[in-house]
Order: C-alpha cells, then sequence, then structure tokens
C-alpha cells in the first residue's frame, strides 16, 4: 500500500474518530464531582452505591463567598 494514496488519510481518520468516540463511550458517568455547601468541600457521589466519598479538596471559589458573607 503506496503512503501517498487517497485512502491512507481517509482510513487514519477514520481509526482516530473511532477512538476518540471510543474514549467517550467509555468514560465513567457512574460518579460526579460535586461541592458540599457546608464545609466547601469536594466530594464524588458514586451513583452505583449511593454513597459519598470526600476528597479532602476544597473549591476556592467556595470559600471565598463563604467569607465574604461572614
Amino acid at each position: 500500500m503506496d503512503i501517498y494514496q487517497k485512502r491512507v488519510p481517509i482510513i487514519l481518520i477514520i481509526v482516530l474518530v473511532g477512538i476518540l468516540v471510543l474514549q467517550f463511550v467509555m468514560n465513567n458517568p457512574n460518579s460526579t464531582m460535586l461541592i458540599d455547601p457546608a464545609t466547601c468541600e469536594i466530594y464524588i457521589k458514586d451513583l452505583q452505591i449511593n454513597g459519598k466519598q470526600y476528597l479532602n479538596e476544597f473549591d476556592s471559589k467556595c470559600l471565598d463567598l463563604k467569607n465574604l458573607n461572614t
């Protein structure tokens, strides 16, 4: 197969788009990152077990807004 054929770029584009679609489909939709409004701590809510897992990280914008309100 000659590299200068017109089919090679089309096949390459199709393969790359296929990989991109596969990565999008395989993304984990079962967990979402949320912010606890009381403590401004970031947590993940797992939809399969319906539980929270705190990440020991705080949202700086939320903390700034809480400090302005006090």
